[in-house]
């Protein structure tokens, strides 16, 4: 291998290199109302408990919804979703429901009054386990309570947000478990 050559690079959009995973869809309830908010910044933070840590911004409908609930579900949407993962994050829940607007499907969740989304792959039933960084960083440290998703695919083709309008798709596995020590690895 050879090095790659370099120059500088604005830090306001490294962005584009180290986002931490798919866009997802949270859902959220209060007092009768029901939000969706496209969201890009999460990580996993803890395996057991299961711990995903969320930034949600102070001037988004959902914040106030999902600190005063205590709860949200976060749904994983497949590529498929594209064009309605970019549409839900160019409108406020504040002027209309999404659940209607965007044609989905609200779907009782088990755990928390927060819906899920029927038809994203995956949906992760979350309670809020920790704000201590809410007002400083708007950082929610959320517990998956309980999770749905199909058996297949495994690895569903998932869209990733880049920044400026970019986005990237994965969902092509590469297994190089073969060249890791198995006590390292989680699944």
């Amino acid at each position: 291998m050879k090095p790659i050559r370099k120059q500088d690079f604005p830090v306001d959009q490294v962005r584009r290199f180290i986002e931490p995973g798919p866009i997802v869809l949270v859902s959220s309830a209060w007092k009768g109302r029901r939000n969706i908010m496209t969201m890009g910044w999460h990580m996993v933070m803890g395996f057991s408990p299961s711990l995903v840590g969320c930034y949600i911004w102070e001037a988004n409908h959902s914040r106030e919804m999902i600190r005063r609930s205590g709860e949200c579900v976060i749904n994983v949407p497949g590529l498929d979703l594209a064009e309605t993962v970019v549409g839900i994050g160019n409108v406020s829940g504040a002027e209309l429901d999404k659940f209607a607007h965007f044609g989905l499907t609200a779907e009782p969740a088990e755990r928390v009054a927060a819906p899920l989304i029927g038809e994203c792959f995956a949906c992760l039933e979350c309670r809020v386990a920790d704000t201590a960084m809410v007002r400083k960083y708007s950082l929610f440290v959320l517990e998956v309570v309980k999770a749905h998703a199909p058996r297949s695919p495994k690895y569903p083709k998932t869209v990733h947000y880049r920044g400026g309008g970019q986005f990237m798709v994965a969902g092509d596995p590469l297994n190089l478990r073969r060249r890791f020590r198995p006590e390292m690895l989680q699944e």
